[in-house]
């Protein structure tokens, strides 16, 4: 019965990694194809021919280059921004005293619940009259007001470190801010790690708030430079799977190299409450 047991689990295993791989596979094999056998029908997940030439095209039909620069600048002061904001604020969550604390952590987690949608009009609002339109501003100084999603991991990895610690470096005459950067950073490296691969993974991808803040051609970061392979005549769908072949790779190589940590993090979230 245990063999039966173990046996299922890595049939459902395996077949839900099948539903996360094919698509993929699928996304690589268009790459490397010729126009004409993306145009036949049926779906082929190995390639009769590798053509790299693909890639080297889709790269020249959009300015990848500054594209990629815009992107990697908005990601990194975004990711950066965020974990630092929610971390403090997590910290004042998890440790510090304050009236109606409690109150304001719910009240921070309700905007999880609250749709992107139900803010967009008035956040481009304020956008409009601060004069960030059309900059990357937009997509970086809003992450520097906190996440209420890392916030909450944060909170709850907080919450897991032993209290003797920042009662002994009070002891020792530690103030607030040098128990959190010395002590409570150095010890949340998967918590922290978590939550830089979440946020680098969405801005990253982030499409929407490019398509609503942008204008100009030259600030245009990746995901929306991927919208150029699309016209009234149709997809080129060789060039944009090898587009986005190529833009996916840093989100695969980050999650790879900080796996262990991500995990790590996710798991120990959740030890108390």
């Amino acid at each position: 019965m245990k063999i039966v047991r173990i046996t299922a689990t890595y049939v459902v295993i395996v077949a839900l990694g099948a539903l996360f791989v094919i698509p993929l596979l699928w996304m690589l094999t268009v790459s490397l194809s010729r126009p004409e056998e993306v145009a036949q029908p049926g779906i082929r997940l190995l390639p009769a021919s590798l053509r790299f030439s693909n890639y080297s095209t889709a790269l020249t039909l959009m300015p990848f280059g500054s594209y990629a620069l815009n992107t990697i600048k908005v990601t990194a002061l975004a990711m950066l921004g965020g974990v630092l904001s929610s971390a403090m604020a997590a910290y004042a969550f998890a440790r510090l005293r304050a009236p109606g604390k409690n109150a304001f952590f719910v009240l921070v987690l309700s905007t999880v619940m609250l749709p992107g949608m139900v803010t967009q009009i008035p956040t481009f609002i304020i956008v409009k009259n601060l004069g960030w339109y059309d900059s990357l501003l937009p997509l970086i100084v809003p992450a520097w007001f906190g996440n209420a999603f890392y916030i909450f991991l944060l909170r709850q990895f907080f919450l897991t470190i032993p209290g003797d610690l920042e009662d002994a470096a009070r002891i020792d005459g530690c103030g607030t801010w040098r128990i959190f950067w010395q002590i409570m950073l150095p010890l949340s490296k998967p918590a922290l790690t978590a939550v830089a691969v979440f946020s680098f993974v969405a801005h990253w991808n982030d499409f929407m708030t490019p398509l609503i803040y942008l204008n100009s051609v030259n600030k245009r970061t990746l995901a929306l430079g991927l919208a150029t392979f699309s016209d009234v005549w149709g997809v080129d769908i060789v060039s944009l799977m090898a587009a986005s072949t190529t833009v996916i790779l840093p989100v695969l190589v980050i999650f790879f190299l900080a796996q262990k940590y991500f995990v790590q993090g996710i798991v120990m979230t959740g030890l108390k409450s």
